[in-house]
């Protein structure tokens, strides 16, 4: 295949990661609860991922969203008691994300509350086919996190 006939291809590809985006999101949702949609999950797993102490801004720029999207995610979490706000050390402007033990505990909670739907998975997929594309997929996401248009 030559870099000329790569589009298609690549496309196809991010098609698909698309539609199990969508689909893996839907179970996500069924999991969390009333208020809550998975851009709430995403930050508690970013925080639990990277570490508290993010600012609204650097969130908006690893998730790739407008400032104003991520401060409204981030106020539903403090409404729900997920996080809290508190002063950056460093810019006494700007805010602090920070995870609360019920943030924590949610995140945790709804990934024990899906394992039903992973085990299922595990049962009826050829398991050692996703341990074969995690590499892939984790390559791929890199090289597209690395090469982002710098905002």
């Amino acid at each position: 295949m030559t870099p000329q006939d790569a589009p298609p291809l690549i496309f196809q590809v991010f098609n698909e990661i698309g539609i199990i985006e969508q689909l893996s999101r839907t179970v996500l949702e069924a999991h969390m609860p009333k208020g809550l949609i998975a851009p709430h999950f995403g930050v508690l797993n970013h925080l639990v991922r990277v570490g508290d102490g993010s600012t609204p801004m650097a969130m908006a720029r690893a998730f790739q969203v407008p400032k104003t999207s991520m401060t409204h995610t981030v106020s539903g979490l403090v409404k729900h008691g997920l996080v809290e706000m508190r002063p950056n050390p460093e810019d006494g402007r700007s805010k602090q994300v920070w995870l609360t033990e019920a943030g924590r505990a949610l995140r945790a909670r709804i990934i024990t509350d899906m394992s039903p739907q992973f085990e299922r998975l595990a049962r009826e997929f050829d398991i050692a086919k996703l341990q074969d594309i995690l590499p892939v997929l984790t390559e791929l996401r890199t090289y597209l996190d690395q090469s982002r248009d710098p905002a």
